[in-house]
């Protein structure tokens, strides 16, 4: 068989010059590559929400994805007070309906969260969302919010720790860290706090196909190995 080189296309394409019909075929196949290779990174992107009561372990287990998988972090509480000490205007809104004792709207909540996102830039392996969304809506907003990304959650795990377990570590932790709010009384009412506003979430997310249960109780790496079984198949 004969190959013929067409007489109107460079030998070397990157000399390919608009203009010429061979040229701009080639012009038009390399973007729609691109396009596609735009696409894969985000069918890619691991985007995930981590999910469990006070002392289930995600901060731990979260640390063991970063390293794995190489995503990012966003830790609501650390991505608010960074952004009061910074001064931005947003961290002064913030700091303006904190001062005044009430809770951050979750509009503002989800602004300041895109800001950080869209600083990790467009070719991150994903984000693991941590302490947020807690109510159904935040879950609309961060959905919505990823949307006009042309992103989204891939997963949403639920690390589910018995809640014996759960007051026992805790105490231990305040105990350790001398953490005033982590006494008994305390610690029975943020968990009683977090079974009825996130039981609804937790629903949610079943209907959105994104749920995952795991066993939060245990070696950690028998936990962590759980979460990759998972990670790996999304």
């Amino acid at each position: 068989m004969r190959f013929v080189k067409l007489p109107h296309l460079p030998s070397d394409t990157t000399q390919a010059k608009p203009g010429d019909l061979m040229a701009d075929f080639w012009y038009k196949a390399r973007e729609i590559k691109a396009e596609q290779e735009q696409t894969e990174q985000h069918i890619k992107m691991k985007n995930i929400v981590i999910f469990g009561a006070p002392g289930s372990g995600k901060g731990t287990q979260s640390d063991k994805l970063i390293e794995h998988y190489g995503l990012e972090h966003i830790s609501t509480g650390d991505v608010l007070r960074a952004e009061i000490k910074k001064g931005s205007e947003l961290g002064k809104t913030a700091q303006g309906f904190i001062d005044q004792g009430q809770l951050i709207p979750d509009d503002l909540m989800v602004s300041i969260l895109a800001k950080v996102y869209d600083d990790f830039g467009r070719g991150h392996k994903g984000v693991i969302f941590d302490g947020f969304p807690r109510t159904i809506p935040q879950a609309e907003a961060l959905k919505q919010m990823l949307a006009e990304r042309g992103d989204k959650v891939a997963a949403m795990l639920e690390l589910d720790v018995p809640e014996d377990e759960l007051m026992k570590r805790l105490i231990l932790r305040g105990q350790q860290s001398g953490r005033a709010d982590d006494n008994e009384e305390t610690i029975r009412k943020r968990l009683v706090v977090y079974h009825e506003q996130t039981q609804p979430l937790i629903e949610w997310y079943k209907q959105e196909g994104l749920h995952h249960h795991i066993d939060g109780l245990g070696d950690l790496d028998r936990i962590f190995s759980d979460i990759q079984e998972v990670v790996d198949n999304i």
